[in-house]
């Protein structure tokens, strides 16, 4: 009876499906939060790259025979994953942005809480906002494209085959630059309501300079905020369909970049 069944070139092979899953595991929305225990990610990734492994093992070709480099191929691996969890990262920061401005706009800035997914202070509205895009991103199969996402990285990035080029860094700050973008799309009516209502009672103090406008304009910032918060919320379901129509050819494609 053999106490070690498998090979040593077949556990270097897990390895490396092992890592890329690991990285982009943790990288991904609720599943990258502090809140659940280390032990319980690692299980999670060990249980998906055992599932995984059957399907992308094609006897990986080229594997290194020495230590210096498998450990230049597992950072290799770790760069591949990471990447493609910040694609899907990118979104949901850009709404968590959303909630930091409106929530600023509001009047929220001196009421941040401490957040247990990122432990970092934040706004109530970011925090609201963060929760319900995930919440929709689970509810619309997100996790499923991830998991496929995966099986399709190592048929189009074979482990060893990363390219650190121009082209990829481009896609990368592209993408980073789209999350001010989705920030202020997502929360366009409630920043604009808000800021023509600053606007407004600005020209009020003008007009009527006795006015006491700050016991005046508080409440209504904050009625306004949440009203309109609320239809940006409404917004987001929408926003996440089409990017969520839009997430698989983005991978795919930056796969093909990153590709060498």
């Amino acid at each position: 009876m053999e106490l070690w069944p498998l090979s040593y070139e077949t556990f270097e092979s897990f390895l490396v499906v092992l890592t890329r899953t690991s990285a982009l595991l943790f990288l991904l929305p609720f599943f990258s939060s502090r809140v659940i225990p280390a032990r319980c990610k690692a299980g999670l990734a060990l249980a998906i790259s055992i599932s995984l492994f059957p399907v992308t093992n094609r006897g990986y070709a080229g594997l290194p025979d020495n230590l210096w480099g498998m450990g230049q191929m597992i950072i290799a691996e770790f760069i591949t994953g990471m990447i493609l969890g910040l694609l899907v990262q990118v979104f949901f920061e850009g709404v968590r942005m959303m909630g930091q401005l409106v929530g600023f706009q509001t009047g929220f800035a001196i009421t941040n809480i401490l957040d247990p997914q990122s432990g970092i202070q934040v706004s109530i509205l970011a925090n609201l906002a963060y929760f319900t895009a995930m919440v929709l991103f689970l509810s619309f199969d997100g996790h499923h494209i991830m998991l496929s996402a995966m099986k399709e990285s190592f048929q189009i990035i074979p482990p060893g085959s990363l390219a650190i080029s121009g082209d990829l860094a481009r896609e990368v700050i592209n993408l980073a630059g789209d999350m001010f973008v989705i920030a202020l799309k997502i929360g366009a009516p409630a920043i604009a309501v808000l800021f023509f209502t600053k606007v407004a009672f600005g020209l009020v103090v003008k007009l009527i300079p006795q006015m006491n406008i700050m016991i005046v304009a508080f409440p209504v910032q904050i009625v306004l905020g949440l009203i309109f918060f609320g239809i940006c919320l409404g917004l987001l379901s929408r926003f996440l369909d089409i990017y969520m129509d839009r997430l698989g050819p983005l991978l795919i494609n930056t796969m093909n970049i990153m590709k060498g």
